[in-house]
């Protein structure tokens, strides 16, 4: 196939790409430029401040080593403290140190005393009156305090020789005697040639300039004196001299290499914006030549959907448009397979079912063809079906694993029987019938005895191999072999009718004769009778009901009965058991109770066979017998009875009579206290306390004249409204009528 398509595209942008890496160098050129251009401004930095740093230690060194021969010298303090007469000797010793100081250090233009007291200043030539001094202007302004001490601005200064041309000094003065001294001052001149050299000697006359300016913006010297190239340059660092005054500004002359990297770098900025507009352009051009395609392919999906495009204001870009086609193609392509394979299981799974339960088997012999997995499948082909199901499911199964790993745990169970029936060369199709139950059709080879017996190897080996690997326990019940797919019902219903039977199967796999699928109707009579005889043995504390129940579980395994029907019979022997026995005490209906009935059902729903079932309803009701047996011999039932009709028959006329007061006076429950007068007297508690009461009541009002509310109390109501309601449905009138009618008297209507 030709790539026309492909080599459309890689002419198309690549060259987008070779611009784009041009606009990544440009770009980097920049960047190295600004990289430049900052590592300039911080190397001046460093060199203008080893200026400054030089400057400043300079005259410091120059100030500190005059303090310091003035302090050590014990003349300077002589010829300040001589009061008016100075010895000569002092003015030689100062004029001979202030000689060496000059000569010592070369920045030193001159050095002298002021002496305020004597107006007369002593240089390094000897005493001089200060008027005619060379330098007796300055000093004047100075005692006269138009100028501050310390470091003084640059001046012009006028040796004390007439011939010499006025020099420019930088000037500190110093009051004296150190350090704080007011009879007069220390003046020292350094030179600002010497300044200047050292300037000089650091700068580079090539490419950069330093201008040093004062307090008041004037310029004290400009380096190497190029007004014109320090005037256009471009000026990168300014540092302060705080002990001067002054402001050092530095920069790189016009004309040198920063401003031709400067001028480089806008020039490359703007060939790199240049190439991106001319690659936009590029880019539209070659988009609008290779968008012919895309129109094409457009014109066909509108074409399709060019009703629901008229209908909707919304409209997706191409790409968008096509990408969504695309995608609703796949998915729909998608879908398609997913439900062609969950109709082709579906289909399978309905033909499974219908061969079971011998329905719609039309065309059956094709249908397994084409959708089971069985091979060779003919009209006479023989069938068995193996019925698997799990132990305990509900107790174990659902409540050990969660939803996804009993899903899981199912699908390892059908892979587990398909290779081993492949490893037991049989054909076997398996399919999930209910939640904990599976179905195995297997197609017969050979003859149906070593079929069965190759079936209950698979069988064996499938119970085994799941325990040990998979922890579930597994039941098989195996139908015989049929002979034609019509017949595969006779075979399920055999193995479903012996999986009824799990109780009685004494085997985790259980083999059905052809013929037993028919299940027996079950007597119900005969065992309600069985039932009521082991509760009236049980109820007369007769240790024969034990072999009466004997007689019931044998009853169940002669008759064959299915789990449910033992475990309902076994239930409705329990509630008949607690209907006979529990009124006779509060502990027994304790143990009786819905509670703790519910309890040994649930031990029962758990056992796996009949010998466990027989064991724990034994267990249960010798434990419950031992109680009834208590509480018979506790307390004789008639004299109970009578005692409590005595206490009644003394105690109705009190308002507090009721079950509960009997069962606290006589220690038994309050039910069976009912249940005792029930028997009796075939009359409720209640009704045989009112009946008292009553008589009482009759024999009060024809007797004597108590108001009704007095008879009330004494017959054991709260009330009059209570005792009259009750005189009334007992008797048919009212208290105050019965009294009236009784005693010939004419009732009275108000």
């Amino acid at each position: 196939m030709i790539r026309t398509w492909y080599r459309r595209l890689l002419l198309s942008y690549f060259p987008i790409f070779l611009l784009t890496v041009t606009i990544l160098i440009f770009a980097s050129f920049v960047f190295i430029n600004d990289i430049s251009r900052m590592e300039t401004r911080k190397a001046d930095r460093i060199s203008t401040s080893y200026i400054v740093d030089n400057v400043d230690r300079t005259i410091k060194e120059i100030e500190l080593s005059v303090l310091a021969a003035a302090e050590r010298s014990d003349a300077y303090k002589r010829y300040f403290n001589s009061n008016g007469q100075t010895d000569r000797g002092t003015i030689y010793a100062v004029a001979q140190s202030l000689r060496n100081l000059t000569d010592e250090t070369p920045y030193i233009q001159s050095i002298y005393l002021y002496d305020r007291k004597n107006e007369s200043v002593l240089t390094e030539t000897g005493l001089k009156d200060l008027s005619g001094f060379a330098d007796e202007d300055w000093i004047r302004s100075m005692v006269s305090g138009s100028l501050p001490e310390g470091w003084q601005p640059v001046r012009e200064y006028q040796g004390e020789f007439a011939q010499r041309t006025p020099v420019r000094v930088l000037t500190i003065n110093k009051g004296m005697p150190l350090p704080f001294g007011s009879e007069g001052m220390l003046v020292i001149n350094i030179k600002m040639s010497g300044i200047e050299q050292i300037v000089d000697s650091m700068v580079n006359e090539q490419l950069s300039f330093l201008t040093i300016l004062d307090r008041d913006g004037q310029t004290v010297y400009q380096a190497h004196s190029d007004n014109e190239g320090a005037k256009n340059g471009k000026q990168l660092n300014t540092i302060y001299l705080e002990r001067l005054g002054w402001t050092f500004s530095s920069g790189i002359k016009a004309g040198n290499l920063f401003g031709w990297v400067s001028v480089i770098s806008y020039l490359w900025v703007a060939i790199a914006l240049g190439t991106v507009v001319c690659a936009i352009i590029y880019l539209v051009y070659v988009t609008r030549r290779n968008y012919k395609p895309i129109q094409v392919i457009m014109n066909r999906i509108e074409g399709h959907q060019i009703r629901t495009m008229d209908h909707s204001t919304y409209r997706p870009d191409e790409m968008k448009l096509i990408d969504g086609v695309l995608e609703d193609l796949i998915n729909h392509m998608t879908d398609y397979d997913k439900k062609s394979r969950e109709n082709l299981l579906l289909q399978r799974s309905k033909l499974f079912t219908d061969l079971l339960h011998n329905e719609r088997l039309d065309n059956a012999v094709q249908r397994m063809e084409e959708l089971s997995p069985l091979t060779g499948v003919h009209s006479s082909s023989r069938f068995s079906v193996v019925l698997s199901e799990i132990n305990r499911y509900e107790q174990v199964f659902q409540d050990r694993y969660t939803r996804d790993d009993q899903n899981t745990l199912k699908f390892a169970l059908m892979n587990v029987f398909q290779e081993l029936a492949r490893g037991a060369n049989l054909q076997g199709w398996a399919e999930w019938i209910s939640t904990d139950r599976a179905a195995i059709l297997f197609l017969s080879t050979g003859n149906d005895e070593e079929m069965t017996e190759k079936i209950r190897i698979f069988a064996e080996k499938c119970r085994s191999w799941v325990e040990q690997n998979l922890r579930i326990s597994l039941s098989f019940g195996i139908g015989p072999v049929v002979a034609s797919p019509d017949a595969i019902r006779d075979s399920y219903a055999a193995a479903h009718n012996v999986m009824q039977h799990k109780l009685l199967m004494h085997q985790d796999i259980a083999l059905v004769e052809y013929g037993e699928a028919r299940q027996p109707l079950i007597e119900t009579y005969k065992y309600l009778q069985m039932i009521a005889e082991f509760v009236k043995q049980f109820r007369m504390s007769s240790g024969q009901w034990r072999e009466r129940l004997e007689e019931i579980f044998t009853a169940f395994e002669q008759d064959f009965l299915q789990d449910d029907d033992i475990r309902s019979l076994i239930q409705a022997m329990l509630q008949m058991l607690s209907r006979e026995v529990a009124v006779m005490s509060e502990q027994l209906q304790d143990e009786l109770s819905t509670e703790k009935a519910s309890i040994q059902l649930k031990r029962l729903e758990e056992a796996e066979s009949i010998h466990k079932v027989k064991g724990i309803l034994f267990e249960y009701l010798t434990g419950l017998f031992r109680t009834y047996v208590s509480a018979s011999e506790t307390k004789s039932y008639r004299a109970m009875v009578n005692e409590m009709k005595n206490y009644i028959e003394e105690n109705f006329a009190n308002s507090d009579l009721s079950l509960k007061h009997l069962s606290d006076r006589f220690q038994v429950s309050g039910k069976y206290a009912s249940y005792l007068f029930k028997t009796e007297f075939n009359m409720k508690f209640v009704d045989f306390v009112t009946e008292l009461r009553m008589k009482k009541a009759e024999q009060l009002l024809l007797e004597t004249e108590y108001s009704l509310k007095d008879i009330a109390f004494k017959v054991g109501y709260a009330n009059a409204i209570t005792f009259g309601r009750v005189f009334k449905r007992v008797a048919g009138i009212t208290p105050g009528d019965y009294r009236s009618l009784h005693r010939g008297r004419p009732i009275s209507r108000t």
